[in-house]
């Protein structure tokens, strides 16, 4: 058996969370936990309760997705961490494909393409991420475009640990400014070039309900950390 992957699900009154767990529980790779950390929701709770017993469920106040991902990150037991939104939701082999992907790179950290689906799973564009060819075309990405879709990652959860929290200083970003962290820091995230993973496009997401508030942070984090990675990428070459 292989390493245990920790799937944490943060979750806040949100109506897809049972196709989340279920398409977390339905991974072919089968050493897995699932947790969900519920962050003070009060709707939709009904939807959990089929998988009590299959699942580990926390509740918390609410903080953020943030604070929920540190909590979950806190008392996960995997090697691997594995971060899936509520209203998105993972193909059977997701798993299975990228950890073996990992360990055949002596990866500590990656992430793949996905594909974007509407409230009713349809497809509405396939292969929505930038492709790449090597790690470094990952670096020199993020001095243009925020080119990893946190839901795609697949972590060591040492390396995770290694730098700190995700910062719920930034609420709809906090995943943006730590990938920018840890590449500044020169860690190598491996691309998987699958659609492993389906994005949900929705009235009600923080990706449509918080633009101004996602750009605004954005800045903040570009200004941080795009020099310091434009300078190491001149240092590399």
């Amino acid at each position: 058996m292989g390493p245990k992957v920790s799937i944490i699900i943060p979750f806040y009154n949100c109506a897809y969370i049972d196709q989340s767990i279920q398409s977390a529980l339905n991974q072919t790779y089968k050493n897995i936990e699932i947790i969900v950390v519920d962050d003070g929701s009060f709707a939709y709770m009904e939807k959990i309760q089929p998988y009590l017993n299959s699942i580990r469920y926390v509740k918390k106040e609410n903080g953020g997705t943030a604070t929920a991902l540190n909590y979950g990150v806190s008392i996960a037991k995997g090697s691997y961490v594995a971060w899936l939104s509520s209203d998105d939701y993972f193909l059977p082999e997701k798993i299975e494909k990228q950890l073996d992907f990992m360990l055949k790179r002596n990866a500590k950290a990656s992430f793949t393409n996905y594909d974007c689906v509407d409230e009713n799973n349809h497809i509405i564009t396939k292969f929505t991420g930038m492709r790449f060819q090597s790690t470094e075309q990952v670096y020199e990405s993020y001095l243009k475009y925020n080119t990893i879709n946190g839901c795609t990652v697949l972590i060591d959860k040492n390396e995770l640990k290694r730098f700190g929290i995700f910062n719920p200083t930034f609420r709809y970003t906090h995943d943006y400014e730590l990938w920018f962290k840890m590449l500044v820091n020169g860690v190598d995230f491996y691309y998987l070039d699958e659609n492993l993973t389906k994005f949900r496009q929705h009235s009600q997401s923080g990706t449509s309900m918080h633009q101004d508030q996602m750009r605004a942070e954005m800045a903040i984090i570009e200004e941080m950390y795009r020099p310091l990675l434009l300078a190491k990428l001149q240092n590399i070459k």
